[in-house]
Parts: structure tokens; C-alpha cells; sequence
């Protein structure tokens, strides 16, 4: 134990204390939660709950690269669109898809996005933070603006509409196990589940390995790092490269689940705002903070005006509790600025805040 770096002894602590931490126990309750929704008889609930797992992961990539990294990217739906054009075309353009075409969409998305990521470095990181943001914001208005317009390939405004093989086809009859329907909707529930899972572990491993240590490092005093010797342009590049390919396997799942693309809502510019404030909400550099910040931005949305025009009901003669719900976009405005306001840095990163404040003044 002596002869270990403090980075070290943090790390042994952490691996001996992992399955005793109450995060641990959350974790593990609310994938048993995940698991059950399909058991529910609600397909809005499980349609609100597989879409919070898809955007988690492409929050999570994008706080990879803005959060831990410090960069700010406009082009990460530009990459989610990649991802969900890459098999909307090739399961439509095929006529009959099968299991292949899902590889090989996965296949072509990474490595247009790793292309597209590099390029993107290259030709910005070398110069101010700004220009890589104006830059990153042109190369996505260009992408959304050649699916609105290329029309034999995309469909243009029109949108694809495809199918997936085997059992997350559509025409699959599914299985009824004790009364319960596992139907190629719930299928593809569980195939999401199961990435979605895996790819936020793979965030998560990346942001504590040594390479996610020299990003907060960078983000935090970008010459002092190089100072210490690390080649900050390069680490960089590797936040960018897998903050960006993760993003297009979102778009994957994304495409998968509702099994139909359009320009406006894989490769929408505006959409880059969604996913800040899911960030911010969440708190930067948490990772964690992405779950919270896309459950309430996703379950707002989904349930906000119904529960605003029941309220409404439940007062017929009070005119601006109807004028409210009518208008729920701006109350969804202000809930956003109340959860800024009450939490700064976020959820996760003001609880970990008071955390801290509260173990320094029990230690002193």
C-alpha cells in the first residue's frame, strides 16, 4: 500500500467498496426496472423508457466530449444521424434485410464517423475553441441539409420507413410466455436494453481509465498538461473520435426502435439544444448525470401535457390554468430554468457538491 501512487490507492479503494456502494444498489434496481417495464401493459411507457436508454448513451457520448473533454461540438447530431441513416438505408434499399445488414450498418457508421471526427480535429482543434464549434455547427447544417435534398437516397422530407429481420420483424408472431406477449416490439426492447447497457459501460470504463483522467485534466488547464508532457491534441482527438462513434450507434438503436427516419429528427440541428440541456440538467462531466438528465427531459415531454390538461379538466372555470396547458412548452421552459437555478451544476454534480462540503465539515 506504501509503495502505491494516491491514484492507485483510490483506485484499489473503489474496486473493494463497488458492490457495497449504495450507487451500486440504484444501479442494479433500476436495470431490474428496465427489464420489468415490458411486463407492463403500456407500450407509451416502454416506448418513453427505451428512448431514455438510447439518448443516455448519446448524452453520455456527447458529455464525454463536452463535459470531460471541454469542447463544444455542434455536429453530435449529425453523427446520431449517420448511425440511423446507415441502416434505414441499407434495410430499405435491400427490400428483404437481414441479420448482415445490421453489421454492416454498424460497420459503415463507425467508420464515417471516425472519418468525419477526424476531420473535424484536424482542421479546428489546432486553432480557437470557437471555431471548432462554428466549424462542427457547418459540417451538421450541411449533413441535414443533403438529407432534406437528396431525395433519391434519402427520401428527403418524406422520411424512410424500413424493417428489421427475424425476430424484431414486424411480421414475427412472437412469443406468450405465462400470459405475457414477447412480440418483435419487445424483442427489440431487450436488444436495446442489452446495447444500451453495454455502451454506457464502455463510456464509463473510458472516462476512468488513464486516458479519461488526462481529458479532465485538459479540460481544467489545458497548459499545465502539456506541460506535464501530454500531447493534449491527441487525447483530444480520441475524446472526439469515441464521443462521436458512440453517438452514431445511438442513432442505430434510435432508427431501430421507431423503425423510420426523416432529416428534421436524426440530423436537426435545434436537436444539438435537447442534448445540452439533457447535459446540463444531468451536470457536466458526470456521466451519471446524463440518466437524470434524459429521464426528466424525455418523461416531461412525454407526460407533461396530459397531466397539465387533467389539472385543466379539474378546473373548467379558471381560464389560465387552460391557457397553461395549451401552452405547455413554455411551462417545460420554465421547469428548465428552475432545475438550473436549484442545481447549478446540475443534479449530479450539486449533489456531489453538498456531499463533499458535508464530509469536510465532519472532518473538521
Amino acid at each position: 500500500m506504501n509503495d502505491m501512487t494516491p491514484v492507485q490507492r483510490d483506485r484499489l479503494l473503489e474496486q473493494s467498496t463497488r458492490y457495497r456502494r449504495s450507487s451500486f444498489w440504484i444501479q442494479v434496481i433500476l436495470l431490474v426496472a428496465l427489464i420489468c417495464v415490458p411486463l407492463i401493459p403500456s407500450f407509451r411507457l416502454m416506448d418513453v423508457a427505451a428512448k431514455i436508454m438510447i439518448y443516455t448513451v448519446v448524452v453520455a457520448s456527447y458529455d464525454l466530449i463536452l463535459g470531460y473533454t471541454g469542447l463544444l461540438s455542434f455536429a453530435h447530431a449529425m453523427f446520431f444521424g449517420i448511425g440511423a441513416y446507415s441502416i434505414a438505408l441499407l434495410c430499405y434499399h435491400s427490400g428483404n434485410p437481414q441479420w448482415y445488414h445490421l453489421i454492416l450498418a454498424t460497420f459503415a457508421s463507425m467508420v464515417l464517423s471516425v472519418v468525419l471526427a477526424l476531420v473535424l480535429a484536424f482542421f479546428s482543434l489546432r486553432t480557437k475553441a470557437i471555431f471548432f464549434a462554428m466549424l462542427s455547427l457547418a459540417l451538421a447544417d450541411f449533413f441535414h441539409i443533403l438529407g432534406m435534398t437528396w431525395s433519391d437516397l434519402t427520401l428527403g422530407e418524406d422520411g424512410i420507413t424500413f424493417s428489421l429481420p427475424g425476430i424484431l420483424n414486424v411480421k414475427w408472431s412472437g412469443w406468450n410466455v405465462l400470459g405475457f406477449d414477447f412480440g418483435p416490439r419487445t424483442m427489440t426492447y431487450y436488444f436495446i436494453l442489452i446495447v444500451s447497457a453495454g455502451l454506457f459501460l464502455c463510456l464509463l470504463r473510458f472516462v476512468r481509465s488513464p486516458v479519461g483522467r488526462v481529458l479532465k485534466s485538459i479540460r481544467d488547464n489545458e497548459q499545465r498538461s502539456t506541460a506535464l508532457g501530454f500531447r493534449t491534441f491527441r487525447y483530444q482527438i480520441y475524446s472526439i473520435v469515441f464521443g462521436s462513434s458512440f453517438s452514431a450507434l445511438g442513432g442505430i438503436l434510435f432508427a431501430m426502435w421507431l423503425r423510420f427516419v426523416d432529416p428534421d429528427s436524426v440530423l436537426g440541428v435545434f436537436t444539438m439544444v435537447d442534448y445540452l440541456l439533457m447535459v446540463i440538467i444531468g451536470g457536466l462531466g458526470t456521466m451519471y448525470g446524463s440518466i437524470i438528465g434524459v429521464a426528466f427531459f424525455i418523461s416531461t415531454q412525454a407526460w407533461l401535457p396530459d397531466l397539465l390538461r387533467g389539472i385543466a379538466a379539474l378546473m373548467p372555470d379558471i381560464e389560465i390554468v387552460h391557457r397553461i396547458a395549451e401552452r405547455w412548452m413554455a411551462f417545460l421552459g420554465l421547469m428548465f430554468i428552475v432545475a438550473i437555478v436549484v442545481f447549478p451544476k446540475g443534479v449530479v454534480g450539486t449533489v456531489r457538491e453538498m456531499i463533499a462540503r458535508r464530509k469536510t465539515a465532519d472532518a473538521s
